[in-house]
């Protein structure tokens, strides 16, 4: 009877320190993350959105005409 109950408190026991070690992995894995997507969303993509305007910006200025004759003879295929 002692023995089963200290066979059952052994499993327990390991079982928590199991259960508290996977925990903490993921605990570390969600914060690495979130502190990834943090700094993507909040530094990265401005950076990406503001170069992507200004490309627009000067895009827009271009002529539509701007290719060079070398350029249409090769399209061409000549």
């Amino acid at each position: 009877m002692i023995g089963t109950l200290l066979t059952f408190f052994a499993v327990g026991l390991v079982t928590l320190i199991v259960a508290g070690i996977v925990l903490s992995i993921v605990g570390t894995v969600l914060s690495i993350g979130f502190g990834l997507a943090t700094f993507l969303l909040f530094k990265v993509a401005p950076i990406l959105f503001v170069g992507w305007v200004v490309l627009k910006v000067l895009d827009r200025g271009k002529s539509t005409d701007s290719l060079s004759a070398a350029d249409r003879r090769w399209l061409e295929g000549e």
